[in-house]
C-alpha cells in the first residue's frame, strides 16, 4: 500500500559538454510498507552497501529476511519506490527491537559486531552493554540506507511515518517503546591530498559552477558521512563512534576508491521526537505536499 507521494527533481549528468547545465528530471517517489516477497533482493543489496567489507560476515541475507518480515508484520518502517509497489526499493528505513538479542542469532550477530566496534570507546561500550543487558532499557536499532543518488529530501517523511507507526504499534501492544535508539550509518575518509583533489574537481564541475561560489565543506578529521542527516543525529546523540570495517583490505598510496567505514550513534528516546522535527526542518522540500 502506498503511504505518500513526493515529487523531486534529480540532476542527471550526461556526456554533454562542460558548458551545458545538468539535466533535471522530475521523479515521483512513493512510500510503501515493507513487502517481504518483493523487497528482499533490493534490501539485501542496500544492506551490503551499508556494511561494506563486513557485509558477508554479518550474513546480510539472513538480516534482510529478519528485517523485512519484522517490518511487514508490524507495519513499522518504509521503503521508497518509483515503479509502483512491485518495484525495487531505492531506500528503506526500519527499526527493530534489541530486546530479544540473546535468543535471536541474526540480531545477536549484528549487536555483537557493534559492541566490538565500540571497544575503541570504552565509555560508549560500557553504556551500550548496560543498556542491552538491563531489563528497564529498551534499545531500538535503526537501519536506513538508500542508493547513492537518492535525494536526502526523501528522509524526513520516512522518519515522520516511522514515528507515527511506532505510536500505533505501541497502542497495539507491540514492543516499540524504546528508551534509546542506536543508529548505524556509513562514512568515508579522505587524506588531505584526496580532500584537495575532490575540492578541485568540484570547483571545476558544471554542477558547482551552476551553484555559484559556495564554499565546499571540509571535515576537521577527514571523515565524511554518506548521509547528510547524520549531522543532525550526532547533535542529538550522547555517544558517537566512527569505525573501520574489520575485513577492509589494507590501504596504501596505490589504493583505488574511497576508504569506507561505519558510524554508530546512540540517541536517548526522549530526544527522538525533536530529532525527527529537526530532520524535517533542515531537509524539507520547498513547497512540497504530501498524500496519504
Amino acid at each position: 500500500m502506498s503511504k505518500r507521494k513526493q515529487n523531486h527533481e534529480m540532476d542527471v549528468d550526461g556526456d554533454s559538454s562542460e558548458e551545458e547545465t545538468p539535466t533535471l528530471v522530475d521523479v515521483d517517489f512513493d512510500f510503501y510498507n515493507f513487502n517481504a516477497d518483493n523487497d528482499y533482493h533490493a534490501i539485501n543489496r542496500l544492506l551490503i552497501q551499508l556494511f561494506g567489507a563486513d557485509a558477508e560476515s554479518l550474513r546480510t541475507a539472513d538480516l534482510t529476511d529478519y528485517i523485512t518480515k519484522q517490518a511487514e508484520g508490524s507495519g513499522v518502517g518504509s521503503t521508497v519506490k518509483t515503479d509502483e509497489e512491485d518495484g525495487d526499493p531505492y531506500a528503506f528505513l526500519s527499526v527493530v527491537s534489541c530486546s530479544n538479542v540473546a535468543s535471536d542469532s541474526v540480531l545477536k550477530r549484528l549487536v555483537d559486531y557493534v559492541l566490538s566496534k565500540t571497544s575503541a570507546d570504552p565509555a560508549f561500550q560500557s553504556t551500550l552493554t548496560s543498556l542491552l543487558s538491563g531489563q528497564q532499557n529498551k534499545v531500538g536499532l535503526v537501519l536506513c540506507e538508500r542508493l547513492i543518488n537518492m535525494p536526502v529530501q526523501v528522509i524526513p517523511p520516512m522518519y515522520r511515518m516511522l514515528q507515527e507507526e511506532m505510536k500505533e504499534a505501541i497502542e497495539d501492544g507491540q514492543p516499540y517503546k524504546f528508551t534509546h535508539y542506536l543508529f548505524i550509518s556509513r562514512v568515508y575518509r579522505l587524506t588531505p591530498e584526496e580532500e584537495e583533489a575532490m575540492a578541485a574537481a568540484q570547483r571545476n564541475s558544471k554542477r558547482h559552477k551552476s551553484a555559484g561560489d559556495s564554499q565546499i565543506g571540509r571535515s576537521r578529521d577527514g571523515v565524511y558521512g554518506f548521509h547528510p542527516e547524520d549531522e543532525e543525529i550526532i547533535k542529538h546523540a550522547t555517544c558517537t563512534l566512527t569505525y573501520s570495517h574489520t575485513n577492509a583490505p589494507p590501504r596504501d598510496v596505490e589504493s583505488v576508491g574511497l576508504d569506507v567505514g561505519g558510524r554508530v550513534m546512540l540517541v536517548p528516546g526522549e530526544r527522538f521526537e525533536a530529532l525527527v522535527k529537526t530532520i524535517g526542518d533542515v531537509f524539507a522540500v520547498a513547497g512540497s505536499t504530501g498524500r496519504s
